[in-house]
């Protein structure tokens, strides 16, 4: 009882009750109707309530089938809520028009039923759109004064992979041999790369191995790590090959050039030391002042402190470009003007990666899993 009224629980509770009554109203006529609508929000309810905020394991097989499941109704919900209101406005147009009473019983006779189909159809198309893969996308960034022996220099971006429950191993694979593929000298991920622990996760990380070899592989912490365990993930990518990068930084020397790679730590970490944070400052400290200084940060708000800190670019992910409409303009509210792809921060390019991966629903509409090359270019 003492975890229904967690200010976080009762938050949910009372969107979906509201989301709820709005399409019963809308959308059913009578109480089996009410009934079975309410199940999809049930089963979205659970995960946040039962595993989010208990303390249940999420490894079984039968817990894994109701994530999923769990998922799956969220991105169907979400269609539902945007389509019903369009059908509203319909409904109302159509009625204030005389000479439109006929569209306006179509619109109430086919629209509640074209509404189930098309949100059905909605999800189907996005979650086939995540799973298939990320696709590569090439970024150009063009730096003022970059050295000559850094003119072409390769970076895989890998952000918000999200091994777990809908991405497995033959995913990761996939990941790698596009990575690979790509020649980089430098393979940067940018956080979130696993939901669970090291136990569950280790085998379907594995491939990622392989682009740590020959010291070209840095990590930093996402959210997400901290919520499954930073401590073992931070060890446990160490034992893979990848520098570590926790509000520190590292110099590379290429011909006569030399970048300084830095990494922070996520903000979620002071959830659970309230003494720790990003700090861009430390990253820089002590850093060559003739180097490219290149940052590693999974949230992109880091931004205005890594700018003034003194470096040149910044890589992130966290924000998914919103993955599916409408959290797509949901995420512009809360992460603007750094929400995807190649942004400034004052003298800084910012990137912010769309994310290789998906969490929650594993539905992609409007945005794509992306892995990103990125080269830096003389100016």
């Amino acid at each position: 009882m003492k975890r229904l009224l967690q200010p976080f629980v009762l938050t949910v509770t009372a969107i979906l009750v509201v989301g709820y009554v709005y399409l019963a109203w809308r959308l059913t006529q009578g109480a089996w109707q009410r009934v079975a609508l309410a199940v999809p929000f049930v089963l979205v309810w659970i995960v946040p309530v039962v595993y989010w905020s208990g303390d249940r394991d999420d490894g079984r097989a039968l817990d894994q089938i109701v994530h999923q499941v769990s998922y799956l109704c969220m991105a169907w919900l979400s269609f539902l809520l945007v389509l019903t209101p369009v059908r509203d406005v319909l409904l109302l147009l159509t009625m204030l028009d005389p000479t439109m009473s006929e569209a306006h019983a179509l619109v109430n006779r086919a629209g509640v039923p074209l509404i189930f189909l098309a949100s059905l159809i909605a999800m189907i198309v996005g979650a086939l759109a995540a799973l298939r893969g990320p696709h590569v996308k090439h970024v150009d960034i063009r730096i003022e004064g970059l050295h000559r022996d850094l003119d072409g220099f390769r970076i895989v971006q890998i952000s918000d992979l999200h091994a777990g429950l809908s991405i497995g191993r033959r995913y990761v694979e996939r990941v790698v041999q596009l990575a690979q593929a790509a020649e980089p000298d430098l393979v940067a991920l940018t956080g979130d790369m696993v939901d669970g622990t090291v136990a569950r996760l280790a085998d379907a990380v594995e491939p990622l191995k392989l682009l740590a070899q020959r010291g070209r592989g840095f990590f930093v912490l996402g959210n997400h790590e901290c919520y499954s365990g930073a401590e073992p993930w931070l060890s446990h990518f160490r034992e893979m090959g990848y520098t570590v990068l926790l509000n520190a930084h590292t110099t590379l020397q290429r011909g006569s050039a030399r970048m300084v790679v830095g990494g922070v730590l996520d903000p979620a970490v002071a959830l659970f030391d309230r003494g720790q944070g990003p700090r861009p400052d430390l990253a820089a400290a002590n850093a060559p002042q003739d180097a490219f200084r290149l940052l590693l940060a999974h949230n992109p708000r880091i931004a205005p402190a890594a700018e003034r800190a003194g470096f040149h670019l910044q890589l992130s992910g966290h924000t998914h470009a919103g993955q599916f409409f409408p959290w797509t303009l949901a995420v512009r509210l809360a992460h603007a003007p750094h929400v995807a792809g190649l942004s400034r921060e004052g003298r800084m390019w910012v990137y912010v990666s769309a994310g290789t991966g998906t969490w929650g629903p594993p539905v992609r509409i409007g945005t794509s899993p992306e892995l990103t090359v990125l080269r830096l270019v003389r100016a």
